[in-house]
């Protein structure tokens, strides 16, 4: 009896283990200094983004034009964010739009789609009462990376 135990307890641990080794690599990709997010966090060949506003990269000001301005901002910090951690705009798969006013989905709907005239990414969008700096519009993104 004790051998069998000793037999079911090994094969466990046998086929767990190779479980346990095809798990996919978790990469944090920083933020910058004093932020509580990482940009961007890899696992296996996906990449999520952490949400993005209207800011001129390396300051707190929103870009100027309310929500289309801001629209367009965030989409080009994306695309700066996808291309450094080894993606791009082809590849997004999905987006989360938050608009401080949803009656401006509009507005921000005709900057977003120039960015995937083709095979746009499946999108949700939500209103809020309110987003980091005041901003008009926060995006995030998921997308594949390249191989």
């Amino acid at each position: 009896m004790k051998a069998l135990i000793i037999v079911l307890i090994s094969s466990i641990f046998t086929m767990t283990g190779p479980l346990m080794a095809d798990s996919p690599e978790v990469e944090h990709c920083g933020a910058g200094p004093n932020m509580p997010l990482s940009d961007a966090v890899r696992v296996g060949n996906m990449l999520y983004l952490s949400g993005k506003l209207g800011n001129i990269p390396g300051t707190r000001d929103l870009a100027e034009g309310g929500v289309a301005g801001e629209t367009r901002q965030a989409l080009e910090n994306i695309k700066a964010s996808l291309e450094k951690h080894g993606s791009s705009m082809d590849e997004v798969v999905k987006c989360t739009v938050f608009l401080a006013d949803i009656a401006e989905w509009g507005a921000m709907n005709e900057v977003y789609k120039t960015y995937f005239p083709v095979n746009p990414p499946a999108r949700s969008a939500i209103g809020t009462s309110g987003l980091a700096l005041n901003s008009r519009v926060e995006i995030e993104c998921f997308a594949a990376m390249r191989d």
